[in-house]
């Protein structure tokens, strides 16, 4: 796992591209304490989930690994997992993903852990586990199901299938789809018009946009108001109203 800070964004690497960024016990307590170290890191305001190597984002579980796993230690294997997933989908700032290659089964568990997918032209994105006998256990189910609705999501869940970057934005599973090679450079250029912006209202908006699906929609609006007077009543707006007034950029004291 490589970590590197730039600029407000938290460049987060799988790094284990011979085994095609396999998420073996080892990487997802890597994944958790990198994670866990950029959530609470004041200096980053977005944060870019990316993977080395040209093959893969992600090819997901390690198999190799599991096939000598006894019931005990696959659970134990199970808490690791869980909390690595976790830690993606907990960060409170923004998170891209930044896909290329394979992302399947864990991997593609990891983007829709993101806020935002970014895939070039080599993605090949899916959610196998029911081929090898197990349920998506990352959050595929749900999050597939959040972003595509249920009949596309039982389609991506069911058949197991994998899904070239063409269809997967037409489904829903991409949010931009960009040239071969591309990706990354993609996503670090939407992280950083996030980052540019006001830290208290990017965080507290994308609580709001967490907390308030599945919502009712009055619960949903209060969910927003909790979410306006975090920022509304931030040093943040009232910086961020001078510098307009003022027409220069403003210097977000982050609180």
């Amino acid at each position: 796992m490589q970590v590197t800070v730039d600029d407000n964004v938290a460049i987060v690497e799988l790094h284990r591209p011979a085994a095609l960024n396999a998420l073996s016990t080892q990487l997802a307590t890597d994944l958790t304490a990198a994670m866990t170290g950029v959530a609470t890191d004041p200096a980053v305001r977005a944060v870019v989930l990316a993977a080395a190597g040209d093959r893969a984002f992600s090819v997901g579980a390690d198999l190799k690994e599991r096939n000598a796993m006894s019931d005990d230690e696959f659970e134990a294997q199970r808490l690791v997992f869980r909390a690595a997933f976790g830690s993606v989908r907990n960060l409170p700032q923004p998170a891209v993903a930044a896909v290329h290659g394979y992302a399947l089964g864990g991997g593609c568990e990891l983007a829709l852990s993101c806020d935002l997918i970014v895939a070039d032209d080599t993605a090949v994105l899916g959610l196998p586990e029911v081929s090898i006998g197990l349920v998506p256990g990352g959050g595929g189910t749900q999050l597939a199901l959040r972003r595509l609705g249920p009949g596309r999501a039982a389609d991506v869940v069911l058949t197991g299938r994998r899904i070239p970057v063409l269809e997967a934005r037409e489904l829903g599973l991409v949010d931009r789809h960009v040239p071969a090679g591309s990706a990354r450079a993609a996503a670090l250029d939407i992280a950083r018009q996030i980052a540019a912006n006001s830290p208290v209202a990017t965080r507290a908006a994308k609580a709001a946009l967490r907390a308030g699906w599945g919502l009712g929609y009055e619960a949903a609006m209060e969910v927003e108001d909790v979410a306006w007077r975090t920022a509304a009543f931030s040093a943040d707006r009232r910086e961020g109203i001078a510098a307009f007034n003022e027409k220069r950029r403003p210097s977000w004291p982050g609180r």
